[in-house]
């Protein structure tokens, strides 16, 4: 959480952080100012201060929204920095921005980068400003960096920013359930009153438009991906494909906040109509895994324990996992859980050895809970998600519930 970084700031002897770009669309910035129209913006946090705001005077209402104290970008003069430096654009904005971190307090020891940017704009920039400011080092962290630790633990506002985008796509996905169950069958292909074939483009206009209608943003799309397609975890569905009766049908949406808020995250299978043998064996195999890890997830175990739990309960009804074979592409072939938030896909992470894995679940996050199991050879997947809280006492709460029935019955 945010009152955690003081303290993961002085662990990683980081005196500074220092996240760049626009406070829309932008997780490390939108942590802390929320969802604001503010562009190119820095954002300086000295440990143990209050942050401070740089952005543009045009957007000065926009940044005072965001409850830090500001400064204005335009008061640097940027033209007569350039003039000064010979019309060098690169050297300019390093000096514009030396003044900026010198005015912040910011130019000696240890600053990590984080936020948006141009990759080249970013080399240069930051390389010249370690020039300028030799005292001040320049931190760029890959992997477990401060603030993925501090964001994978959610307090309870963030909780229930998340429940109610959740709740919001599980009433999406009730839509799409009822408007599937009003067409009927010919030949065996869903299609409409006026006989024409229901395809998965008809379905995700759908999606897309009540997506819209509750405000949300769907910037990667929707997998609405039938049959073989299914089989693939991530097949997002060919457009032109139609919908069978009896033919699985992996749904997986993710809409979000508008603006680069937080995420949601949901999949159910289905089949319209009925349900093969084959398919309704495989859904009770997944449905019996869900059912368990749902009821053994606990906070303060190494969470790479749970995924090798999953693999166990696979490999005991029969089927291949990635860990007898870690290059499997059929059978139980990813991760049971992530970590959900300002990314769809964040700390905490549940591959790794049970044994030594740095992850632990812990209360306050909020995690996915997704088994799978996928055979394009027999022209299926099945897949069943649900977004979770662990809780104070350390146990997971569904965060918006829906039911786990395979077969949409259709009406006509």
């Amino acid at each position: 959480m945010k009152s955690d970084l003081p303290a993961l700031m002085k662990t990683r002897n980081l005196d500074a952080l220092l996240i760049f770009g626009d406070a829309l669309h932008n997780p490390p910035m939108v942590y802390f100012t929320g969802v604001h129209h503010v562009t190119e913006a820095l954002l300086v946090i000295k440990r143990g201060e209050e942050p401070l705001l740089f952005s543009h005077n045009m957007e000065r209402d926009e940044a005072a929204a965001t409850g830090f104290a500001t400064r204005s970008v335009t008061d640097y003069r940027f033209r007569d920095i350039l003039k000064e430096s010979n019309d060098d654009f690169a050297l300019a904005s390093a000096r514009m921005l030396q003044r900026m971190l010198t005015d912040a307090g910011v130019t000696k020891g240890r600053a990590a980068v984080y936020g948006k940017r141009d990759a080249g704009q970013a080399f240069g920039l930051l390389g010249t400003i370690t020039e300028l400011l030799p005292e001040l080092e320049i931190v760029g962290e890959i992997h477990d960096s401060v603030l993925t630790e501090a964001r994978a633990t959610k307090d309870a506002a963030e909780v229930e920013r998340i429940r109610a985008v959740q709740k919001q796509t599980t009433e999406i996905v009730g839509q799409v359930a009822d408007f599937l169950s009003r067409q009927r069958a010919n030949d065996g292909v869903l299609v409409d009153k006026d006989g024409k074939p229901i395809t998965v483009a008809k379905v995700k206009s759908k999606i897309n438009l009540w997506i819209a209608e509750r405000g949300l943003d769907n910037p990667e799309g929707t997998i609405f991906a039938p049959g073989a397609e299914g089989g693939v975890p991530h097949s997002m569905g060919s457009p032109d494909a139609v919908l069978r009766v009896g033919e699985p049908i992996v749904f997986d949406i993710f809409p979000k906040e508008a603006g680069g808020g937080y995420w949601s995250d949901f999949t159910r299978t289905w089949c319209l109509g009925y349900a093969t043998d084959a398919a309704q064996a495989l859904y009770d195999d997944v449905r019996f895994v869900y059912d368990t890890l749902i009821s053994e997830i606990h906070a303060d175990e190494r969470c790479a324990v749970f995924q090798a739990r999953t693999c166990e309960l696979f490999k005991q009804r029969g089927h291949p996992t990635v860990n007898e074979d870690p290059t499997t592409n059929v059978g139980y072939v990813h991760s049971l859980a992530h970590g959900l938030g300002l990314d769809v896909h964040e700390s905490p992470g549940f591959y790794g050895d049970p044994k030594t894995a740095k992850d632990f679940l812990r209360r306050g996050h909020v995690i996915t809970v997704e088994p799978g199991l996928y055979y394009p050879e027999r022209g299926m997947g099945m897949r069943i998600e649900d977004a979770v809280h662990i809780g104070p006492e350390g146990k997971p709460e569904i965060l918006a519930t829906y039911p786990l029935d395979l077969v949409i019955p259709l009406k006509s």
